[in-house]
């Protein structure tokens, strides 16, 4: 005789035991496995939870109790106020509050001018004012801290008769040392533009305004460092005047003529026009021939310290902040003005961080295969990349520009770029109106 599975089979009985033996496994499973019951006490039981089998379900025998009643609605007090909670951080989110960590960092409102299109009816015929096409992602990488900043606001002089509604501002700030300095630059620089341009004549030069506006800029930042209540960052603990804190932009201002780019700093601007790249700013780097004079002949020094530096400290020549390195650092911008053209496709701004690693023609290539794709409805949005401070601005951009923003920002972090990454792609094609 045998025992099998608890039971005895007798030695004359081989088809019950063949049957027994054949049993699967699955079927072992189902005996062992643990059957909640539906109703105890006559009083319905939830369904297990979705966990596993081995969670057994909280029995709530004692629904009538008042006691137990008043803590359910406490409970129900707590979900309501969680839900609340989840609401307002998606009220945030939509707005423009990015999470950063345990921070909360604001990108600012979606204002009304980026959300619609303004219909302006006239007595000598309609024209429509269409929010401008564009999208931003920035990301901190591979970088302790987020210390890029973007800052986008369009139609941002509607109220100078002087200069055209449709004129819209574009920067990238990329910090070093801290982030208080490009989080200024950001606030402050586009009001800074505005003020220059309301100061100017009928006729803007554009290179004298964004010239004034750049070094207004760098002596705000002066004496906001002079400040030390001022500063609430953790560059107070090293440097208690913030004089060791900088940042890099690239600024385009862009109206329905011209495009006008100034650079100070590393980051960079480019323009696709008919496919082609053409670079709107050059990155002023020590090594740089011009550069490298002008630094030696105010009485400093390029040292080669893991690639030029200026007195072996600071991986670029011209930037916002940096007081302990005046003058051989400046704030002076290269302002670039181009006409625009109807062959005109894209404008791209962006930190090092995507520049140290893709080149000019393929960032191009990246956002022209998005714009072909853009009419594709399968294709859907891609996700920004991971990270601990992610910011991809969705409700105001064009879907288009969003995707070649965020592709070409997981592309540098697949290319191990170990910077912040910060790109913002603007959309030219005259259908668009901008």
């Amino acid at each position: 005789m045998a025992g099998i599975c608890c039971g005895v089979v007798g030695e004359s009985e081989p088809a019950v035991a063949t049957a027994v033996e054949q049993s699967s496994r699955a079927s072992r499973r189902r005996r062992l496995e643990l059957r909640p019951f539906k109703f105890v006490a006559d009083v319905a039981v939830p369904p297990p939870l979705e966990n596993g089998p081995n969670k057994r379900p909280k029995l709530d025998l004692c629904s009538q109790c008042p006691l137990d009643n008043e803590n359910r609605s406490s409970n129900n007090n707590k979900n309501d106020n969680n839900a609340v909670r989840v609401e307002n951080h998606e009220a945030k989110r939509k707005s423009g509050v990015v999470c950063d960590g345990d921070r909360i960092r604001n990108e600012g409102p979606v204002t009304d001018s980026k959300m619609k299109s303004v219909q302006v009816g006239g007595a000598e015929g309609d024209s429509v004012q269409e929010r401008p096409k564009f999208g931003f992602t920035s990301v901190c990488g591979r970088r302790r801290d987020m210390e890029d900043a973007v800052s986008i606001h369009t139609s941002f002089c509607s109220q100078n008769p002087k200069i055209p509604a449709k004129t819209h501002f574009f920067g990238v700030f990329d910090g070093h040392g801290c982030s208080h300095v490009a989080m200024r630059c950001k606030d402050r620089l586009h009001e800074i533009v505005k003020a220059e341009l309301e100061n100017s004549d009928d006729v803007v030069e554009w290179e004298q305004t964004m010239e004034r506006s750049f070094d207004r800029m760098d002596k705000e930042v002066q004496d906001c460092s002079a400040d030390t209540t001022v500063s609430n960052c953790r560059c107070e603990l090293q440097t208690p005047q913030c004089d060791a804190v900088g940042s890099t932009a690239v600024v385009a201002v862009v109206t329905p003529e011209k495009i006008i780019v100034s650079n100070c700093g590393d980051s960079r601007a480019i323009l696709c026009r008919n496919g082609v790249a053409v670079q709107l700013s050059d990155d002023h780097k020590p090594d740089r021939p011009d550069e490298l004079i002008r630094i030696q002949a105010a009485g400093g020094r390029v040292i080669y310290w893991d690639g030029p530096r200026v007195l072996g400290v600071l991986a670029m020549s011209r930037a916002i902040g940096d007081n302990y390195l005046k003058p051989y650092v400046i704030s002076e911008p290269e302002v670039t003005v181009v006409d625009r053209t109807g062959e005109d496709e894209c404008l791209i701004l962006a930190s090092d961080g995507l520049w140290d690693v893709v080149s000019n023609e393929t960032a191009c290539g990246v956002v022209r295969s998005c714009f072909r794709s853009q009419r594709s409805l399968s294709s859907p949005s891609p996700s920004p990349p991971p990270g601990n401070d992610v910011a991809a601005r969705r409700d105001s951009s064009d879907k288009a520009c969003l995707d070649a923003s965020i592709l070409l920002t997981k592309l540098a972090l697949a290319r191990q770029s170990t910077d912040n990454v910060s790109v913002v792609v603007v959309d030219l094609r005259r259908n668009q109106k901008l």
